[in-house]
């Protein structure tokens, strides 16, 4: 072996680099560090990489025996690439040419004669991971917040710094595919599983250790299995390709989300070609990234990003809950509580009650954890509390019994003096301010709405109300609580439906009225989802409930709610509440509605116009009348509490830029 490759008597002389350090040890292996200069969060910027590009010409004059890539940080490895400089792209071509650049920089760490590893700890996402992909080996730990894999579908694009070409080499077609098309984050050993990444350590190993051996040992991936490999294969492509639309389609109307489509027909066209995968990955992406729809989508994650900074405060800890009312919303934040690693306590009337709480919550633990050790774990954190002892315990005690205004001042006054002082007393009413509600509290600043949504262990978003004598330390505890249980706190005014129920109201009240005037379900439905929403306005109404939608409609909706409340109130007492009771407007079966697809609609650009034109403009009163704190608030809390189609940027985005309404 060369004297160049253990020369490590330079490491003093290294190149010194805003973004990069490196190191060496007396076995010849140098260590780079990513610390991205004046952010918390390594993310791939224009400077990071230009830094990057001369690292590796410096190692290829210099080669050591190895080199290891790891992050000086404590977030995490490196979670993708900047979305911030996204933004200053105006063509496609602009988008292809720095793609191809950074394709460069990847190809030339991909082709170092020496071993190359990449240590993950923490967050490995996107560019990161693609990073990661030109290494010979990839090592991660297995620490909680450890994640893996390629989100760029969620922006609208694909990834293009090699990542479709090289997972699908690593893991084959379908494998690979299925990651890339669902932008999932694989936990360390679901990614070693799967292939895409080589050895998983214990959260608190050495990491450094175990890249060190890597190194030494010259480990490199194994390569996908004969049965992966032929899943790249020509025929089983045609095949695959052909499923993989058909899936997606049943998620992603191809009108609205291009992107998936175009990773399905890059792939089964040339991937039996490696150097036009390439070019194919940064030609498309220049299509893409510059599109209304991944603008649309960028501009989602900017308010995802600006909700989770909310719910940051290092001041408040939430350690245990306590749940008054045991239904479906009671028992079903509870239970997401107790998932989310809390002591959670829940109270009703009697054990009866509270019985079926706890079946549910045992199914979504067996659902959500790793092992049965892990769900027997959270649901021994799970306790029922019929007499209401634990209020004295604990840190935030929630409202959740049914909306009657009496019945939860009644309430309020047993569970007061029983409350420790610093502790946060919240309702999740729907629709009742909380001026109202908090008159018989000895101290009425306390009370704070925590507005969850059904389902709540797949609703992001946490409506946090405020009056205006709430105490602002209550408002930002009710906040910490939400980012502690992985929610999206909106702070929003107290007012009659707050902000997502005040404008589903009135969206809902119009699929009534255009139901009365001739139009089927199922259409409705399709012209919603035919503009972008996830889910139409009448299975969302049974998904809701009928009994909680009448609630809602009684109290926001203004005038001309009779004929819709006379309707609710006879599918109410005729036991037919909604997917809950397996009927309502739909019937239910397997937790779907049941319903025929319509043929084409002539008029569905029309009847959609009419369904969200009263959604639109009560989202511009919501504004002028100030409920959130500005518009892009207000946007955020729509998208991820309504599901508002994700690619036009919410509502007021929606309506800035030229929407009928």
């Amino acid at each position: 072996m060369s004297a160049a490759v253990h020369n490590t008597d330079h490491g003093s002389q290294f190149p010194n680099y805003r973004n990069w350090s490196l190191s060496a040890d007396g076995e010849g292996i140098v260590w780079l560090a990513v610390d991205r200069a004046d952010e918390r969060v390594n993310t791939l910027g224009e400077e990071l990489l230009a830094e990057f590009d001369q690292v590796l010409d410096y190692l290829a004059e210099n080669p050591p025996r190895g080199l290891v890539i790891y992050s000086a940080k404590e977030a995490g490895f490196i979670a993708g690439a900047d979305i911030r400089e996204f933004e200053s792209f105006t063509t496609a071509d602009a988008v292809t040419e720095k793609v191809k650049q950074g394709q460069a920089v990847f190809h030339k760490l991909e082709s170092l004669p020496f071993a190359t590893v990449a240590a993950v700890d923490g967050h490995c996402l996107g560019g990161g991971y693609e990073l990661a992909l030109a290494c010979n080996y990839i090592v991660a730990t297995e620490a909680s917040d450890t994640r893996i894999g390629l989100p760029e579908v969620k922006l609208g694009i694909l990834p293009a710094l090699g990542g479709m070409t090289r997972l699908t080499e690593r893991v084959g077609g379908m494998k690979g595919m299925t990651a890339i098309l669902t932008g999932k984050m694989y936990r360390a050993r679901q990614a070693r599983g799967l292939g895409m990444i080589d050895e998983v350590v214990g959260p608190h190993a050495n990491l450094k250790w175990a890249a060190r051996r890597a190194v030494l040992k010259k480990r490199k991936f194994r390569g996908a299995s004969f049965t992966d490999r032929m899943t790249n294969s020509g025929p089983a492509r045609n095949l695959l390709a052909s499923q993989m639309i058909s899936k997606t389609k049943k998620k992603a109307n191809p009108d609205h989300y291009p992107g998936p489509y175009k990773m399905i027909d890059l792939w089964k066209e040339h991937r039996d070609d490696r150097d036009e995968m390439f070019a194919q990955e940064a030609i498309q992406i220049g299509e893409l990234m510059v599109s209304d729809e991944s603008r649309g989508l960028q501009r989602v994650f900017h308010l995802m990003e600006r909700l989770k900074g909310l719910g940051k405060d290092k001041d408040f800890k939430c350690r245990r809950v306590h749940v008054v009312g045991a239904g479906v919303m009671g028992g079903d934040i509870a239970a997401w509580c107790a998932l989310r690693g809390m002591e959670v306590t829940v109270q009703d009337r009697e054990m009866k009650y509270i019985e079926p709480a706890i079946a549910r919550a045992k199914k979504l633990f067996k659902s959500k954890s790793r092992s049965k050790h892990e769900a027997a774990a959270t649901m021994a954190r799970f306790l029922p509390d019929v007499d209401g002892d634990d209020v004295a315990r604990a840190d935030v005690i929630i409202e959740a019994i049914f909306e009657n205004k009496d019945a939860k001042q009644e309430l309020y006054k047993i569970i007061e003096p029983r409350m420790r002082d610093d502790a946060v007393l919240a309702t999740n009413t729907s629709a009742i301010p909380l001026e109202e509600l908090s008159t018989v509290l000895k101290d009425p600043t306390r009370l704070v709405g925590l507005h969850f949504f059904n389902p709540v262990a797949k609703m992001p978003l946490v409506e946090v109300v405020y009056a205006e004598n709430t105490s602002q330390q209550m408002i930002q505890r009710g906040s910490a609580f939400c980012g502690q249980i992985s929610r999206f706190p909106l702070p929003v005014k107290s007012s009659p439906g707050f902000l997502v129920n005040r404008v589903l109201a009135s969206y809902m009240l119009e699929a009534m009225n255009v139901y009365d005037s001739g139009v089927s379900m199922e259409e409705i439905d399709a012209a919603a989802t035919h503009f972008g929403m996830p889910v139409g306005p009448i299975e969302l109404a049974d998904t809701v409930g009928l009994d909680i939608c009448k609630s809602v409609v009684g109290t926001v909706g203004g005038k001309d709610t009779t004929k819709a409340v006379a309707k609710l109130t006879n599918k109410i007492e005729a036991g037919t509440l909604g997917k809950k009771s397996g009927e309502g407007f739909y019937k239910w079966s397997n937790g779907k509605p049941v319903r025929e697809t319509p043929e084409n609609i002539d008029n569905i650009d029309e009847l959609a116009e009419r369904l969200m034109k009263p959604f639109l403009d009560e989202c511009k009163a919501c504004s002028a009348d100030g409920i959130v704190e500005d518009d892009d608030l207000l946007d955020a809390g729509i998208i991820f509490g309504t599901g508002f189609a994700p690619f036009r940027g919410g509502p007021m985005h929606y309506i800035n830029n030229g929407a009928k309404a």
